[in-house]
């Protein structure tokens, strides 16, 4: 890109942040600073408006640039991103969204903690809840400098840490002074203009192939070098019992791991009643829906005319091949068309790492102050010093999300959020299925199950090519590599159940089945629901 290509794409990028700066702005002269106005914006969205920001909670820098990338790199095989990050919605629907809504109040450890002994299930569940968030925020924050180091070339290494910083201090600010009110309003106006931007890609890639998708898909086969297996699975997920396990291990943790996103179960409580969140799920769905089927457009679009060494060439993961290819359909490089194209996309990604990163930091604040603090100060600590603490939080997660995003850069960004989805389906998904359903589970049980799944995932984490023994890790020139899979989720998901099954069946303490009954009452009907 020149000099002039980048200043536009610039002036995008910081025309967006003003607008949301101006959001945060005006929302925060018109708060109150109770806790109920931080953490879920008073209740007050209506279903359509919470769907948006859903849809905008969830379509982040991985799926616009990570799986979009892998679909270009390994065709049939980085589709399966796309079909589990959908699927998994049906989850959340049928088994999540109203149960969630009518038994909590802030986060995911007020459902928990409603039958059990509220300190050490808040303490295990408020950390759980933490580490899955910044592991979702590194993603967002590879996804930035992905695309500042497309932006400024290979010259522009320190342009990209200071971006990367900088995409942490504005969710900061979006977070300690807009709360939840601001950081829905940005969702929607970042969902609307991801949709538009995909919608308009993918509207130029069919029109090169005039509308013919078999023209499509045979010529990113011919250019992928791989032929027709570009379009059938076994290239990135086949071959020996280790890439089959992998992709096994993948597609449970996408599957299970939406539902215990704790950024996306915090939206529930952002609507006034249960139906109202049911409601918010299926316009989510009916958005992440026709958003992933543009993405394997844009998937195979970037493998047909960008081609696979290109798009590998810029970066090795693949996050720059929706950049390319908008460059490529304006016109190409160095053309006023595609340098417009490429500023568009650019920004819209940008503002779709910002708002994503807003809202995680969000939830984990919340999670710091309202069950990590509160517990341990006790419950009677007022709701404005809890407000002041989350405030904080935001700052210190902020921080070491930067951190673990400078040393990330070279992972793809969707490989990132399986991780991230792994520990919420180990850690995260067995706890509150547990809490909703099981008539004899207790505190113990509670404890065991979240750091049954969530020790044994970050620990395969870092003990696997991920971290080291290999090129592409984290560290490469170190080799403590003893688990062989990438993704964790089929062994610390069942783990994390296993855990809280028998930590139930081992305590000596008895479940309470007038609390069983009441919470059962409750998820069901609504009745006492804040």
């Amino acid at each position: 890109m020149t000099g002039g290509h980048q200043t536009l794409a610039l002036i995008l990028f910081s025309l967006f942040v003003a607008v949301t700066l101006g959001i945060t702005t005006w929302v925060s002269r018109h708060r109150h600073g109770s806790a109920e106005e931080f953490y879920v914006g008073g209740r007050l969205f209506s279903p359509l408006e919470n769907g948006f920001a859903i849809a905008g909670d969830y379509m982040s820098a991985a799926s616009f640039l990570g799986i979009s990338g892998l679909i270009a790199l390994f065709g049939y095989d980085g589709l399966l991103y796309s079909v589990g990050f959908l699927v998994a919605w049906l989850v959340v629907l049928f088994l999540v969204a109203e149960l969630v809504r009518n038994c909590g109040r802030f986060t995911l450890a007020d459902v928990v903690a409603a039958r059990m002994s509220e300190r050490p299930v808040r303490i295990a569940v408020g950390a759980s809840s933490v580490t899955v968030s910044v592991l979702y925020l590194v993603a967002q924050m590879v996804g930035a400098g992905s695309l500042v180091g497309l932006l400024l070339g290979s010259s522009g290494a320190a342009a990209r840490t200071w971006t990367v910083v900088g995409v942490g201090a504005l969710m900061v600010v979006y977070v300690s002074f807009g709360g939840m009110r601001a950081t829905t309003w940005i969702q929607i106006v970042k969902a609307v203009l991801l949709m538009g931007g995909a919608v308009a890609l993918t509207v130029l890639v069919l029109l090169r192939f005039h509308g013919d998708l078999d023209h499509l898909l045979t010529t990113a086969a011919d250019r992928s070098g791989h032929g027709r297996r570009f379009l059938g699975p076994g290239l990135k997920y086949g071959g020996g019992w280790t890439a089959r396990l992998d992709f096994l291990s993948l597609g449970l943790a996408l599957v299970l791991g939406t539902a215990g996103l704790p950024h996306i179960l915090a939206r529930f409580y952002t609507v006034p009643t249960a139906r109202a969140a049911r409601r918010s799920v299926v316009w989510a769905i009916a958005l992440i829906g026709g958003f992933y089927l543009m993405t394997v457009v844009l998937g195979f679009g970037a493998a047909a005319l960008v081609g696979p060494d290109a798009v590998r060439a810029s970066n090795a993961s693949g996050n720059t091949a929706v950049p390319l290819l908008a460059a490529l359909l304006g016109g190409g490089a160095g053309t006023t068309g595609g340098a417009v194209l490429f500023a568009l996309v650019a920004a819209i990604a940008f503002a779709t790492i910002l708002a994503v990163v807003a809202g995680i930091t969000l939830a984990s604040s919340a999670s710091v102050a309202h069950d990590l603090y509160a517990s341990l100060r006790r419950r009677r600590a007022r709701q404005r010093s809890e407000v002041a603490v989350a405030r904080a939080a935001a700052v210190g997660i902020g921080a070491v999300a930067i951190g673990l995003g400078l040393l990330a850069q070279d992972l793809n960004v969707a490989f990132l959020v399986g991780l991230a989805f792994a520990v919420a389906a180990s850690a995260n998904l067995p706890v509150l299925l547990y809490a909703l359903f099981w008539r004899n589970f207790t505190t113990r049980g509670a404890v065991w199950s979240v750091y049954g799944g969530l020790v044994p995932a970050v620990l395969l984490v870092l003990l696997s090519p991920v971290v080291s023994g290999s090129p592409a890790s984290l560290f490469p020139a170190a080799d403590f590599q003893y688990f062989p899979l990438q993704n964790p989720g089929i062994v610390s998901v069942p783990l994390g159940f296993l855990a809280g099954w028998l930590g139930t069946v081992t305590s000596r303490e008895d479940a309470d089945p007038a609390k069983h009954a009441e919470t059962e009452v409750r998820s069901l009907t609504g009745a006492g629901a804040v």
